[in-house]
Formats: structure tokens, C-alpha cells, sequence
């Protein structure tokens, strides 16, 4: 079975997205991965283990517009090849199997499917910081 994990959004000012957040809700930063082009900063709080994850991609200078601030739904699994595999039989259409591994060590293991109404909802196997 399926466990919702986070759901991510693109912020441009993360000082000012942190604040609100934490003023608006009480979510903390839980765990940061800084990358060359880009961070993720996860929140929480004590009410759930769901997290709302920031994405700051640093070369960006305009606000989004609604819409095409890129987000997704997150679920994790046991084992995800099977899981992707399950929803390929029932004709799900999920894409490819992707292991993020940006420093050469593999971080993530996942792949993207869209429900009918075209949103992303992405598949990670349970591990590490995505149990």
C-alpha cells in the first residue's frame, strides 16, 4: 500500500517562504539537500510525518506564475519496480524508473505517473530519508 510522504512547490525567496511556513504552521526544516543548481528543504511538524518540500532552483529571479511552478504528490513503497510494474499491467502508463544518484551514490530510487487529470504524483522506493 501507498504512504503520502510530501508534496513539493517552488519558492524563489526561501528565507521568506521559511518564515511563513514556520509563522503560518509550525513546519521546521527537517532536512536539506543542496545541490549545484538547486535545494530541497523539507518541513514538518510534530502533528505528521508529511512533509512539505521546497524546491529554491538558485538561478531563478522572477516569480512564478501560477502554473508553472512545477509540483508533485510523493508516495513511497516497498519495493518500486514492482510497484511500477503493477501499474504498467493495469495500463497506468508510469515513466521510466529513475535512481537519483547526483553525487554518484544513489539518494533516491522513483518514477513519475499522472493521474487523469495530468498531475504528478511521484512513486519512491522506501529508503533512507524517504521511508
Amino acid at each position: 500500500m501507498a504512504k503520502m510522504i510530501h508534496s513539493m512547490i517552488r519558492v524563489r525567496d526561501e528565507a521568506r517562504a521559511l518564515a511563513f511556513y514556520d509563522t503560518a504552521f509550525g513546519l521546521k526544516v527537517k532536512d536539506r539537500l543542496d545541490f549545484p543548481t538547486f535545494t530541497l528543504i523539507y518541513l514538518a511538524n510534530a502533528e505528521t510525518t508529511f512533509e512539505l518540500e521546497l524546491t529554491v532552483n538558485k538561478d531563478r529571479s522572477e516569480p512564478y506564475a501560477l502554473g508553472d511552478g512545477y509540483g508533485h504528490l510523493a508516495v513511497s513503497v516497498a519495493d518500486v519496480a514492482a510497484e511500477h510494474a503493477r501499474l504498467e499491467a493495469a495500463g497506468l502508463n508510469p515513466r521510466k524508473i529513475v535512481d537519483f544518484a547526483p553525487a554518484g551514490e544513489v539518494i533516491a530510487r522513483f518514477f513519475f505517473i499522472a493521474d487523469p487529470d495530468g498531475y504528478q504524483i511521484e512513486v519512491l522506493e522506501r529508503a533512507g530519508r524517504y521511508l
